[in-house]
């Protein structure tokens, strides 16, 4: 397991091959701001709750890498109203 923090509560889980990434504010993180957020690899994106500084990201990163978004279920509707979300 590699557990790799972005700052604030942003950070991404690496475990049997797969990518998680919790909460992903990096853009707008001067903490976080070497990552490039188009060459992140993610499975899941989790997110416990819905203020932009734990959101900023999804976005870009889900349509990047078809990640499956993992919340309650308020904030995984609003994702598959966009068409972001692939279900498991």
């Amino acid at each position: 397991m590699k557990i790799t923090f972005y700052g604030h509560a942003s950070l991404e889980i690496e475990v049997g091959g797969k990518h998680i990434i919790v909460d992903p504010f990096i853009t707008g993180n001067p903490l976080a701001d070497a990552i490039d957020i188009n060459i992140l690899k993610a499975d899941y994106i989790l997110l416990t709750h819905a203020h932009p500084d734990h959101v900023l990201d999804v976005e870009a990163i889900a349509k990047n890498t078809d990640a499956v978004i993992v919340s309650n279920a308020e904030i995984t509707t609003y994702y598959d109203k966009k068409g972001l979300n692939r279900t498991l």
